[in-house]
């Protein structure tokens, strides 16, 4: 996947598709985000560039269970 606005895009529609709330935060992430227990509540770091917030999203994604992964073959 390219790292442009538009694929960024992409993900966070996908997100929302699937009713979870993408928000971009400053914290202390030792990972760069945080998902909130019991919630679909997505915490990304804004102080990632498109490349930093989509390779984030791109490690979220697989752990949320969803049936139609945007990032398979």
């Amino acid at each position: 996947m390219k790292y442009t606005r538009n694929n960024l895009k992409k993900i966070e529609q996908y997100l929302a598709d699937h009713d979870y709330k993408l928000i971009y935060e400053k914290g202390h992430f030792k990972s760069g985000y945080c998902i909130v227990n019991d919630s679909n509540i997505i915490v990304v770091n804004k102080f990632f560039d498109v490349e930093g917030r989509i390779n984030v999203l791109q490690e979220i994604i697989p752990q949320l269970d969803l049936t139609d992964g945007i990032f398979e073959n």
